[in-house]
């Protein structure tokens, strides 16, 4: 129980899986998940991420939970001042590391807490019918941390983020693809092999030029568009060299699915 980590076809798999405790996480699970996530940034073999939680056998479809985030009684509440600026410590996909690779969400439940900043540093999301999110930090006087109050105002209507960060106030499934922080809504039985088919469709991609689109597309947000052109610009040029770019144009010219080899 803990972090599970498999690598397929060019598709990491992650499971947070511990079902008895509804999938939260203790200091050593993110330990681990810090590790699974940067074997998938470092990984030359890895091309697409997939993230989902483990089912709980007991609990009815309506009453899943992908993740309840972190398991507060287990957190060191007692850490030295010096860690204050131990900003890179841990690192995860939500609280900073830069993994340029899509990664494709599989919400199959309660999406709690850090389930939620999470699944908001997700490229790809699919979520069950039954699926809830919510962000209920300020009901024990503490703060939605690893992104939370940054990326749920920048992914929802500004009312709609303000009602979920002040008053705690859940979005069903249904609410969250209407306001576009999901991409599908699908039967519970579903999820991940909707999951997975859209990883095998973005490991089917060229990998090279997915990266670069997703940085450009991350980092386009905060820099002006003559930087954000300038630096599009550059890396047009930089896949043009590399092979996957060349079999590219070969493949389109005539007219055979292109073999791409990540060089």
């Amino acid at each position: 129980m803990g972090i599970d980590f498999e690598v397929t076809d060019k598709i990491a798999k992650i499971v947070i899986n511990r079902p008895e405790a509804l999938n939260s996480m203790t200091q050593p699970m993110y330990a681990d998940l810090s590790k699974a996530w940067i074997e998938v940034r470092d990984n030359p073999d890895i091309w697409v991420a997939v993230v989902t939680g483990a089912p709980q056998p007991n609990r009815p479809p309506e009453r899943q939970v992908f993740t309840a985030g972190a398991d507060l009684k287990s957190m060191n509440r007692d850490r030295g001042v010096h860690q204050y600026w131990q900003t890179q410590r841990a690192p995860i996909l939500n609280r900073g590391l830069e993994v340029w690779k899509p990664v494709v969400c599989a919400v199959n439940g309660l999406c709690l807490a850090g389930g939620m900043t999470l699944l908001m540093a997700t490229d790809i999301r699919i979520a069950s019918e039954h699926a809830m999110f919510d962000l209920s930090e300020v009901k024990r006087g503490i703060l939605p941390g690893n992104g939370g109050t940054q990326r749920t105002i920048q992914q929802l209507p500004y009312a709609i983020a303000m009602e979920m960060l002040l008053l705690a106030r859940r979005l069903t499934a249904a609410r969250a693809a209407h306001f576009g922080l999901i991409n599908e809504v699908v039967p519970h039985d579903k999820v991940m092999e909707v999951a997975m088919e859209r990883a095998h469709e973005l490991a089917s991609m060229a990998p090279l030029a997915v990266r670069a689109i997703k940085e450009l597309a991350v980092r386009g947000q905060y820099m002006p568009l003559d930087e954000g052109l300038r630096m599009e610009h550059m890396m047009q040029d930089k896949l043009l060299t590399t092979e996957d770019g060349k079999e590219g144009s070969r493949a389109f010219v005539e007219k055979r699915k292109a073999n791409y080899q990540g060089r």
